[in-house]
Protein backbone atom coordinates (compact mmCIF):
# COMPACT_ATOMS: atom_id res chain seq x y z
CA UNK A 1 0.00 0.00 0.00
CA UNK A 2 2.81 2.39 0.91
CA UNK A 3 4.64 1.65 -2.35
CA UNK A 4 1.54 2.30 -4.40
CA UNK A 5 0.89 5.55 -2.55
CA UNK A 6 4.50 6.54 -3.07
CA UNK A 7 4.25 5.74 -6.77
CA UNK A 8 1.14 7.88 -7.17
CA UNK A 9 2.54 10.85 -5.31
CA UNK A 10 6.22 10.75 -6.25
CA UNK A 11 6.02 12.60 -9.55
CA UNK A 12 3.87 15.41 -8.17
CA UNK A 13 5.98 15.70 -5.02
CA UNK A 14 9.26 15.73 -6.96
CA UNK A 15 8.03 18.64 -9.10
CA UNK A 16 6.90 20.58 -6.02
CA UNK A 17 10.15 19.99 -4.15
CA UNK A 18 12.31 20.84 -7.18
CA UNK A 19 10.41 24.08 -7.70
CA UNK A 20 10.84 24.99 -4.03
CA UNK A 21 14.60 24.33 -4.15
CA UNK A 22 15.02 26.38 -7.32
CA UNK A 23 13.08 29.30 -5.87
CA UNK A 24 15.06 29.14 -2.65
CA UNK A 25 18.36 28.98 -4.54
CA UNK A 26 17.36 32.09 -6.46
CA UNK A 27 16.52 33.86 -3.20
CA UNK A 28 20.07 33.30 -1.91
CA UNK A 29 21.13 36.22 -4.13
CA UNK A 30 19.58 38.50 -1.50
CA UNK A 31 21.58 37.91 1.72
CA UNK A 32 19.03 39.53 4.08
CA UNK A 33 16.28 37.30 2.81
CA UNK A 34 18.33 34.11 2.73
CA UNK A 35 18.49 33.84 6.51
CA UNK A 36 14.73 34.04 7.07
CA UNK A 37 12.85 31.08 8.51
CA UNK A 38 9.10 31.00 8.78
CA UNK A 39 7.36 28.57 11.09
CA UNK A 40 3.76 27.57 11.65
CA UNK A 41 2.13 25.78 14.55
CA UNK A 42 -0.31 23.20 13.24
CA UNK A 43 -3.02 21.52 15.31
CA UNK A 44 -4.31 18.07 14.48
CA UNK A 45 -7.78 18.17 12.90
CA UNK A 46 -10.24 15.79 11.32
CA UNK A 47 -9.68 15.23 7.62
CA UNK A 48 -12.41 16.76 5.46
CA UNK A 49 -13.46 14.67 2.48
CA UNK A 50 -15.04 16.46 -0.46
CA UNK A 51 -17.88 14.37 -1.85
CA UNK A 52 -18.61 15.18 -5.50
CA UNK A 53 -20.80 12.63 -7.24
CA UNK A 54 -23.44 12.81 -9.96
CA UNK A 55 -26.80 11.07 -9.63
CA UNK A 56 -30.28 10.99 -11.15
CA UNK A 57 -33.43 12.64 -9.83
CA UNK A 58 -36.22 10.04 -9.50
CA UNK A 59 -39.37 9.26 -7.54
CA UNK A 60 -38.65 7.50 -4.28
CA UNK A 61 -41.85 5.44 -4.46
CA UNK A 62 -44.30 4.59 -7.25
CA UNK A 63 -47.62 2.73 -7.13
CA UNK A 64 -49.30 0.40 -9.64
CA UNK A 65 -53.11 0.64 -9.57
CA UNK A 66 -55.32 -2.27 -10.69
CA UNK A 67 -58.97 -3.26 -10.35
CA UNK A 68 -60.19 -5.80 -7.78
CA UNK A 69 -62.61 -7.46 -10.20
CA UNK A 70 -62.70 -8.26 -13.89
CA UNK A 71 -64.60 -6.03 -16.28
CA UNK A 72 -64.39 -3.74 -19.29
CA UNK A 73 -62.83 -0.30 -18.83
CA UNK A 74 -65.59 2.27 -19.25
CA UNK A 75 -64.13 5.52 -17.85
CA UNK A 76 -60.56 6.85 -18.11
CA UNK A 77 -60.15 10.41 -16.84
CA UNK A 78 -56.34 10.65 -16.80
CA UNK A 79 -53.41 10.06 -19.10
CA UNK A 80 -49.63 9.83 -18.83
CA UNK A 81 -47.96 12.96 -17.49
CA UNK A 82 -51.17 14.44 -16.10
CA UNK A 83 -51.55 15.42 -12.46
CA UNK A 84 -54.43 14.56 -10.14
CA UNK A 85 -55.61 15.33 -6.62
CA UNK A 86 -56.40 12.99 -3.75
CA UNK A 87 -59.84 11.33 -4.11
CA UNK A 88 -60.17 12.09 -7.82
CA UNK A 89 -61.77 9.40 -10.00
CA UNK A 90 -59.06 8.12 -12.35
CA UNK A 91 -60.72 5.14 -14.04
CA UNK A 92 -63.84 2.98 -13.73
CA UNK A 93 -65.11 -0.38 -14.98
CA UNK A 94 -68.47 -1.18 -16.52
CA UNK A 95 -70.18 -2.11 -13.26
CA UNK A 96 -73.49 -3.59 -14.54
CA UNK A 97 -72.46 -7.14 -13.64
CA UNK A 98 -71.15 -6.10 -10.22
CA UNK A 99 -74.33 -4.14 -9.44
CA UNK A 100 -76.44 -7.14 -10.37
CA UNK A 101 -74.39 -9.40 -8.10
CA UNK A 102 -74.76 -6.93 -5.22
CA UNK A 103 -78.55 -6.75 -5.70
CA UNK A 104 -78.80 -10.53 -5.91
CA UNK A 105 -76.83 -10.99 -2.71
CA UNK A 106 -79.06 -8.47 -0.97
CA UNK A 107 -82.15 -10.35 -2.10
CA UNK A 108 -80.74 -13.61 -0.75
CA UNK A 109 -79.97 -11.89 2.55
CA UNK A 110 -83.51 -10.48 2.75
CA UNK A 111 -85.00 -13.90 2.09
CA UNK A 112 -82.74 -15.53 4.72
CA UNK A 113 -83.96 -13.04 7.33
CA UNK A 114 -87.59 -13.78 6.44
CA UNK A 115 -86.92 -17.51 6.83
CA UNK A 116 -85.56 -16.94 10.33
CA UNK A 117 -88.73 -15.07 11.33
CA UNK A 118 -90.93 -17.75 9.79
CA UNK A 119 -89.12 -20.65 11.47
CA UNK A 120 -89.12 -18.79 14.80
CA UNK A 121 -92.90 -18.45 14.57
CA UNK A 122 -93.31 -22.14 13.76
CA UNK A 123 -90.96 -23.12 16.58
CA UNK A 124 -93.09 -21.20 19.07
CA UNK A 125 -96.03 -23.46 18.02
CA UNK A 126 -93.86 -26.61 18.12
CA UNK A 127 -94.21 -26.90 14.33
CA UNK A 128 -90.45 -26.68 13.67
CA UNK A 129 -87.17 -27.58 15.34
CA UNK A 130 -84.28 -25.72 16.90
CA UNK A 131 -81.97 -27.25 14.29
CA UNK A 132 -83.98 -25.63 11.50
CA UNK A 133 -83.75 -22.26 13.27
CA UNK A 134 -80.00 -22.59 13.72
CA UNK A 135 -79.54 -23.46 10.04
CA UNK A 136 -81.60 -20.46 9.00
CA UNK A 137 -79.59 -18.14 11.27
CA UNK A 138 -76.34 -19.47 9.82
CA UNK A 139 -77.66 -18.83 6.31
CA UNK A 140 -78.33 -15.20 7.28
CA UNK A 141 -74.70 -14.71 8.33
CA UNK A 142 -73.26 -16.34 5.19
CA UNK A 143 -75.51 -14.34 2.86
CA UNK A 144 -74.67 -11.13 4.76
CA UNK A 145 -70.94 -11.85 4.22
CA UNK A 146 -71.58 -12.51 0.52
CA UNK A 147 -73.42 -9.20 0.26
CA UNK A 148 -70.49 -7.35 1.86
CA UNK A 149 -68.07 -8.95 -0.62
CA UNK A 150 -70.31 -7.96 -3.54
CA UNK A 151 -70.52 -4.37 -2.24
CA UNK A 152 -66.73 -4.27 -1.77
CA UNK A 153 -66.08 -5.55 -5.32
CA UNK A 154 -68.42 -2.89 -6.68
CA UNK A 155 -66.56 -0.14 -4.79
CA UNK A 156 -63.27 -1.40 -6.21
CA UNK A 157 -64.59 -1.04 -9.75
CA UNK A 158 -63.31 2.54 -9.44
CA UNK A 159 -59.72 3.73 -9.16
CA UNK A 160 -59.60 6.73 -6.81
CA UNK A 161 -56.43 8.72 -6.32
CA UNK A 162 -54.88 7.86 -2.91
CA UNK A 163 -52.82 11.09 -2.88
CA UNK A 164 -51.87 14.12 -4.94
CA UNK A 165 -49.74 12.77 -7.74
CA UNK A 166 -48.97 12.29 -11.40
CA UNK A 167 -49.50 9.44 -13.86
CA UNK A 168 -46.24 7.88 -14.97
CA UNK A 169 -47.54 5.09 -17.23
CA UNK A 170 -50.94 4.02 -18.60
CA UNK A 171 -51.16 0.29 -19.35
CA UNK A 172 -54.71 0.06 -20.72
CA UNK A 173 -57.25 1.52 -23.16
CA UNK A 174 -60.98 2.26 -23.01
CA UNK A 175 -63.08 -0.85 -23.64
CA UNK A 176 -60.24 -3.22 -22.77
CA UNK A 177 -61.02 -6.14 -20.47
CA UNK A 178 -59.34 -5.74 -17.09
CA UNK A 179 -58.26 -8.46 -14.67
CA UNK A 180 -57.09 -8.28 -11.02
CA UNK A 181 -53.50 -9.18 -11.92
CA UNK A 182 -53.26 -6.48 -14.61
CA UNK A 183 -52.01 -2.98 -13.75
CA UNK A 184 -54.00 -0.13 -15.24
CA UNK A 185 -51.97 2.90 -14.13
CA UNK A 186 -48.58 3.61 -12.60
CA UNK A 187 -48.60 6.72 -10.42
CA UNK A 188 -46.31 8.63 -8.06
CA UNK A 189 -46.88 11.16 -5.31
CA UNK A 190 -45.67 14.70 -5.92
CA UNK A 191 -45.09 15.64 -2.27
CA UNK A 192 -41.94 14.52 -0.40
CA UNK A 193 -41.26 11.91 -3.06
CA UNK A 194 -38.35 13.32 -5.08
CA UNK A 195 -34.95 11.78 -4.34
CA UNK A 196 -31.49 11.93 -5.86
CA UNK A 197 -29.99 8.47 -6.27
CA UNK A 198 -26.20 8.48 -6.18
CA UNK A 199 -23.81 5.52 -6.32
CA UNK A 200 -20.88 5.64 -3.89
CA UNK A 201 -17.87 3.47 -3.18
CA UNK A 202 -17.51 1.54 0.07
CA UNK A 203 -15.09 4.16 1.40
CA UNK A 204 -17.48 7.01 0.59
CA UNK A 205 -20.63 5.37 1.93
CA UNK A 206 -18.95 4.93 5.33
CA UNK A 207 -18.95 8.72 5.63
CA UNK A 208 -22.69 9.01 5.00
CA UNK A 209 -25.25 8.74 7.80
CA UNK A 210 -29.03 8.45 7.68
CA UNK A 211 -30.81 11.85 7.98
CA UNK A 212 -27.51 13.62 7.24
CA UNK A 213 -27.84 16.98 5.48
CA UNK A 214 -25.95 17.37 2.19
CA UNK A 215 -25.70 20.00 -0.54
CA UNK A 216 -27.22 19.28 -3.96
CA UNK A 217 -26.30 21.20 -7.11
CA UNK A 218 -29.28 21.50 -9.49
CA UNK A 219 -28.51 23.31 -12.77
CA UNK A 220 -31.58 25.59 -12.65
CA UNK A 221 -31.52 26.30 -8.90
CA UNK A 222 -27.89 26.13 -7.86
CA UNK A 223 -27.12 24.72 -4.42
CA UNK A 224 -30.07 23.38 -2.41
CA UNK A 225 -30.26 21.29 0.75
CA UNK A 226 -31.16 17.59 0.80
CA UNK A 227 -31.47 14.92 3.50
CA UNK A 228 -30.13 11.38 3.21
CA UNK A 229 -33.21 9.14 3.39
CA UNK A 230 -31.66 5.77 2.49
CA UNK A 231 -28.27 4.14 3.03
CA UNK A 232 -28.08 0.56 1.70
CA UNK A 233 -26.60 -2.24 3.77
CA UNK A 234 -25.15 -4.11 0.78
CA UNK A 235 -23.66 -3.10 -2.56
CA UNK A 236 -25.10 -3.72 -5.99
CA UNK A 237 -24.03 -7.15 -7.21
CA UNK A 238 -23.01 -5.89 -10.64
CA UNK A 239 -21.46 -2.47 -10.02
CA UNK A 240 -20.32 -3.20 -6.43
CA UNK A 241 -21.40 0.35 -5.54
CA UNK A 242 -23.78 1.56 -2.83
CA UNK A 243 -26.73 3.62 -4.09
CA UNK A 244 -27.93 6.15 -1.53
CA UNK A 245 -31.05 8.32 -1.75
CA UNK A 246 -31.18 12.02 -0.87
CA UNK A 247 -34.69 13.39 -0.27
CA UNK A 248 -35.44 16.82 -1.77
CA UNK A 249 -38.48 17.75 0.29
CA UNK A 250 -38.45 21.41 -0.72
CA UNK A 251 -39.05 20.76 -4.43
CA UNK A 252 -42.19 19.84 -6.36
CA UNK A 253 -42.45 17.99 -9.65
CA UNK A 254 -43.32 21.23 -11.45
CA UNK A 255 -39.95 22.74 -10.55
CA UNK A 256 -37.67 19.99 -11.87
CA UNK A 257 -37.48 17.35 -14.56
CA UNK A 258 -37.59 13.84 -13.15
CA UNK A 259 -34.70 11.90 -14.65
CA UNK A 260 -32.33 14.86 -14.85
CA UNK A 261 -28.81 14.73 -13.45
CA UNK A 262 -27.68 16.53 -10.31
CA UNK A 263 -24.58 16.55 -8.12
CA UNK A 264 -23.83 16.01 -4.46
CA UNK A 265 -21.32 18.67 -3.45
CA UNK A 266 -20.54 18.54 0.25
CA UNK A 267 -17.70 18.39 2.74
CA UNK A 268 -17.76 15.52 5.23
CA UNK A 269 -15.60 15.35 8.35
CA UNK A 270 -13.95 11.96 8.86
CA UNK A 271 -12.77 10.36 12.10
CA UNK A 272 -9.13 10.44 10.94
CA UNK A 273 -6.89 13.04 12.60
CA UNK A 274 -4.13 14.69 10.57
CA UNK A 275 -1.85 17.70 10.42
CA UNK A 276 -2.80 19.94 7.50
CA UNK A 277 0.41 21.54 6.19
CA UNK A 278 0.92 23.85 3.23
CA UNK A 279 2.44 21.90 0.38
CA UNK A 280 5.45 24.25 0.39
CA UNK A 281 6.51 22.83 3.77
CA UNK A 282 7.18 19.40 2.24
CA UNK A 283 10.93 18.70 2.15
CA UNK A 284 10.99 15.36 0.39
CA UNK A 285 9.64 11.81 0.41
CA UNK A 286 11.72 8.95 1.72
CA UNK A 287 12.01 5.45 0.27
CA UNK A 288 9.02 4.28 2.32
CA UNK A 289 6.73 6.95 0.91
CA UNK A 290 6.72 9.07 4.07
CA UNK A 291 6.82 12.86 3.99
CA UNK A 292 9.95 14.53 5.38
CA UNK A 293 9.15 17.73 7.27
CA UNK A 294 11.45 20.14 9.12
CA UNK A 295 10.11 20.38 12.68
CA UNK A 296 10.99 22.87 15.41
CA UNK A 297 11.79 21.28 18.79
CA UNK A 298 11.79 24.04 21.42
CA UNK A 299 13.11 21.67 24.10
CA UNK A 300 16.34 20.93 22.24
CA UNK A 301 19.52 22.96 22.13
CA UNK A 302 20.02 25.71 19.58
CA UNK A 303 22.13 23.45 17.37
CA UNK A 304 19.59 20.63 17.34
CA UNK A 305 16.45 22.74 17.41
CA UNK A 306 15.44 21.92 13.80
CA UNK A 307 15.00 18.25 12.95
CA UNK A 308 13.70 16.52 9.86
CA UNK A 309 10.98 14.02 10.74
CA UNK A 310 9.06 11.47 8.68
CA UNK A 311 5.24 11.34 8.67
CA UNK A 312 2.73 9.03 6.99
CA UNK A 313 0.85 10.82 4.21
CA UNK A 314 -2.93 10.54 4.60
CA UNK A 315 -4.06 12.82 1.80
CA UNK A 316 -2.64 15.24 -0.75
CA UNK A 317 -4.12 18.18 -2.63
CA UNK A 318 -2.70 21.01 -4.74
CA UNK A 319 -2.48 23.28 -1.69
CA UNK A 320 -2.14 21.04 1.35
CA UNK A 321 -0.60 17.79 2.50
CA UNK A 322 -2.28 15.85 5.32
CA UNK A 323 0.04 13.97 7.67
CA UNK A 324 -1.07 11.20 10.02
CA UNK A 325 -1.56 12.25 13.66
CA UNK A 326 -2.37 10.15 16.77
CA UNK A 327 -5.56 10.70 18.77
CA UNK A 328 -3.76 12.64 21.53
CA UNK A 329 -1.60 14.61 19.08
CA UNK A 330 -0.02 17.82 20.36
CA UNK A 331 0.38 20.90 18.15
CA UNK A 332 3.27 20.61 15.71
CA UNK A 333 5.57 23.53 14.84
CA UNK A 334 6.98 23.15 11.34
CA UNK A 335 9.25 25.23 9.12
CA UNK A 336 7.08 26.43 6.25
CA UNK A 337 9.72 28.64 4.59
CA UNK A 338 13.50 28.42 4.62
CA UNK A 339 13.75 24.70 5.32
CA UNK A 340 15.87 24.36 2.16
CA UNK A 341 18.80 26.13 3.87
CA UNK A 342 18.52 23.82 6.87
CA UNK A 343 18.53 20.76 4.62
CA UNK A 344 21.54 22.04 2.68
CA UNK A 345 23.38 22.80 5.93
CA UNK A 346 22.70 19.30 7.25
CA UNK A 347 23.93 17.74 4.02
CA UNK A 348 27.05 19.89 4.15
CA UNK A 349 27.77 18.76 7.71
CA UNK A 350 27.31 15.11 6.77
CA UNK A 351 29.66 15.49 3.79
CA UNK A 352 32.32 17.04 6.01
CA UNK A 353 32.00 14.17 8.49
CA UNK A 354 32.44 11.64 5.69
Amino acid sequence: MKRRLFGLLSQQLKQIILSSLLLFSASLITPSHAQQLETQTIKAEHIIKKLNRTGKLVFKRTLNLSFKSSGYLEVLNIDEGESFTKGQLLAELDSAELVAEKNASYARLFQAKRDVKRISALLSKNLSSQQALDDASTLVETTRASHKVAAYNLSKAQLLAPFNGVVLTRFTELGELQSPNQSALKIAAVENNLVLRVSLTAEEVRLIKLDQTVDINLPQYGIIEGRVSKVPAIADQQSHLFTIEVLLSGLSINQVVVGQLAQILTDIATNTLAYRLPIAALNSVDSQGKALIMVLDVNSSEADRYKQQAFVIQQLSNEFIYLSAPKDALPLTIVSYGWQRLVLDNEKILNEIK
